[in-house]
């Protein structure tokens, strides 16, 4: 099941997506009034409701109405993974000039809640704030239910859905700051969606070819089986020191073919068009813009 967030008339709406068509839920009814609301009553109520609304909400043509990213305001920082797989992580190191060591833990941050943007949204290039914009196709896991120090099982048990993200890195702010959380928390720099995926849709989060291309030229070509930290290998370790909650959000890390790794580096410029694309979830697709100076 496909569960999506719009605006219809500028108010934030959400529904369950069958085929080109969006069925609302109702407003001022019983039901959740947004899908975090949704997912914290679980995946089982969720499909009881999604089915509910499949058959009998107010259904709309996708092209009538705005998508947003399916958690358009997150209730906490969107949890990212560097470095998680290899070939990334010997492009990255080498371009550093270090040597290509693969990571024995998981390479953790955060990008800011500002940084959400929907999977249709234009990235804003201001030059004033970044010349090195860089773009990451990544699996995005999103959480159903509590947990704090999970096995295996339970981080499976865990997942609700998964949904696609580009992580959108000023390269000059991360490296000059020496972490990651600047460079990647721009206003905008976290597109996802174009949906959420219900986890009994994709029974192996393993097994999903990913890409990204600018201006429809090929620049990342990967698949998640190359993952250092697999999926629930992911949870399970993130929920031994955080408690993990309904509505959090984790980005698994990106394929090799970035920018700043490139020879010479290759960055994006306004009036780029970046498509990033999941097997069995969909395709993401923002444009770069310039800031509008006035005065």
């Amino acid at each position: 099941m496909r569960f999506a967030s719009c605006l219809v008339d500028s108010r934030p709406r959400w529904g369950v997506i069958v085929d080109d068509d969006i069925h609302l839920c109702p407003l001022n009814t019983e039901l959740p009034d947004d899908v975090v609301a949704l997912i914290t009553l679980g995946p089982d109520r969720a499909a009881e409701i999604g089915e509910r609304l499949a058959t009998t909400g107010e259904s709309r043509p996708l092209s009538t109405v705005t998508l947003t990213a399916p958690i358009p305001r997150p209730r906490k920082n969107i949890i990212c993974l560097g470095l998680n797989y290899a070939a990334h992580a010997e492009e990255s190191l080498r371009a550093k000039g270090r040597t290509a060591e693969l990571p024995e833990d998981p390479v953790v941050f955060t990008k800011s809640v500002g940084s959400v943007n929907g999977p249709y949204g234009d990235i804003l290039l201001d030059p004033e704030v970044t010349e090195q914009l860089d773009r990451e196709v990544e699996l995005g896991v999103v959480i159903g239910r509590r947990a704090h120090k999970v096995d295996a099982a339970g981080a499976q048990a865990a997942i609700f859905g998964y949904t696609v993200i580009n992580d959108v890195s000023a390269r000059d702010l991360q490296f000059r700051h020496k972490q990651f959380f600047m460079g990647k928390s721009l206003d905008g720099a976290c597109p996802m969606g174009p949906w959420l995926v219900t986890a009994d849709e994709i029974p192996d989060p393993q097994q999903l070819a990913l890409a990204c291309r600018v201006n429809g030229e090929s620049k990342q070509q990967g698949n998640t089986s190359d993952q250092i930290f697999g999926v629930v290998d992911t949870v399970r370790r993130l929920s031994a020191v955080m408690t993990l909650e309904p509505g959090d959000i984790i980005a698994t890390g990106t394929p090799d073919g970035v920018g700043f790794a490139r020879t010479p580096p290759e960055f994006l410029h306004a009036g780029d068009v970046v498509e990033c694309d999941i097997e069995s979830i969909g395709v993401i697709r923002n444009r770069i813009v310039a800031p509008v100076r006035t005065g």
